[in-house]
């Protein structure tokens, strides 16, 4: 009877050993969201492991600066994550690397996201990543800072002009920086289109960005740069170091997405309450606020397509982007569906609860400019280094984007 016992326990054993080892392994990687939103990870992780009981799922959080190179390397040692978060520029990149799957949507999958983010990473008619959040930019600014200036608190910028007129009096004034533009990479490119000047022809086989109109436009920050108005690392760390500098009290505005300003608050209270949110100032002859969009993709060589696909879309469905949203506090959902909570309307006096108000009013203009062209990676680095041999002074500004245009144009 002992042994009969015995031998039941170990076939169990062996069966429950059996079971956890055929467990299917899977892992999906997010952009720098650790530690903030630690929690709201986990949760994912809980729910689809108990929707899904033969899977064992793994969540990474991976810096943005390094997500790039390392899906590449898990690609080339066929070795890459289910699913994994791009921006929509990233996107294009890899995309042309052929280091994305196409995914296969039903029209009822399709449905349930806006049809704009879903276009974004929409190439040549194949759907190649479910849209996952996005914000729209927003000025968070210090009312200390501007009263040290002489500046109203309750009267910040509304205009591109007026914003940097404030800038040079924080500067001025205080010594400290008024604000870090973010023109580092290829920003630039969503600045002309904000200011409503083109990057490609209506065919969109030629580069146009040297106009006398462009050439203006980067020349206002040329001079900004060379008269001391921008920190030196503008064009090194861009949106990284701004968001340090304003969190330690050394920023007046910090140009941003709402849903960092939650960084703010984690790094420095007492910054965090005397920050006030304002509209991102509108350029009247763009209409448009660049606002960069959040995908999950599915990597070529994944070991099982379907399930992966299956985790993107329970990953980016109306239930966990609406909870994403309320975890954030500041971001906005790219399904039809979560957008209509109420929660998107409820205001507040702290400066969280103002830039997801703001940020509701402006989602009507809201719309990622990324470009798709051949040889985005190549091209993108000829865009940045010879912007930024302008701001050094290196090259004229006019010099910059001529340079820029002629090699474009001989790869488009």
């Amino acid at each position: 009877m002992k042994y009969r016992a015995l031998t039941t326990l170990i076939t169990a054993a062996m069966l429950g050993g059996a079971a956890h080892a055929q467990k299917t392994q899977l892992e999906f990687w997010t952009i720098s969201l650790a530690p903030l939103f630690n929690d709201e990870m986990n949760r994912l992780v809980a729910q689809f492991e108990k929707e899904n009981p033969t899977v064992e799922l793994k969540w990474v959080d991976v810096p943005a600066t390094a997500m790039e190179q390392k899906l590449l390397a898990s690609v080339a040692a066929g070795r890459p994550p289910a699913a994994v978060n791009l921006s929509s520029d990233m996107t294009v990149k890899l995309v042309q690397q052929g280091a994305i799957e196409q995914l296969d949507l039903s029209a009822a999958q399709k449905k349930l996201y806006f049809a704009s983010p879903l276009n974004t990473f929409t190439y040549d008619g194949k759907v190649m990543g479910v849209p996952w959040y996005w914000s729209p930019k927003v000025v968070a600014y210090n009312t200390e800072i501007f009263r040290k200036a002489g500046l109203d608190p309750a009267n910040p910028p509304r205009t591109i002009q007026t914003l940097i007129a404030a800038a040079k009096q924080i500067k001025d004034k205080t010594g400290m920086y008024g604000f870090m533009p973010n023109i580092n990479g290829i920003n630039m490119l969503y600045m002309f289109q904000e200011a409503g000047l083109p990057i490609l022809d209506k065919s969109g086989s030629k580069a146009v960005f040297n106009s006398p109109e462009h050439v203006k436009l980067l020349q206002t920050y040329v001079d900004l740069y060379k008269k001391g108005y921008i920190p030196e690392d503008t064009m090194r760390r861009g949106f990284t170091a701004a968001t340090e500098l304003y969190s330690a009290g050394k920023l007046g505005m910090l140009i941003t997405g709402p849903q960092f300003i939650l960084r703010v608050q984690n790094d420095n209270k007492a910054i965090f309450d005397q920050t006030r949110v304002a509209p991102y100032p509108i350029n009247i002859a763009g209409n448009v606020i660049h606002t960069g969009l959040m995908g999950f993709m599915v990597p070529k060589g994944v070991r099982d397509k379907a399930l992966a696909q299956k985790l993107a879309l329970f990953l980016t469905n109306d239930v966990n982007q609406l909870q994403f949203s309320k975890v954030t506090k500041t971001t906005f959902p790219s399904t039809v569906k979560a957008s209509t909570d109420k929660f998107f309307k409820q205001g507040g006096a702290d400066a969280v609860s103002q830039g997801r108000l703001v940020a509701s009013t402006e989602l009507k203009r809201a719309k990622d400019l990324t470009l798709v062209y051949p040889d985005a990676s190549k091209l993108n680095k000829v865009f940045k280094d010879n912007v930024e041999a302008a701001m050094a002074g290196q090259k004229s500004a006019k010099q910059a984007l001529d340079d820029i245009v002629k090699a474009w144009n001989a790869s488009l």
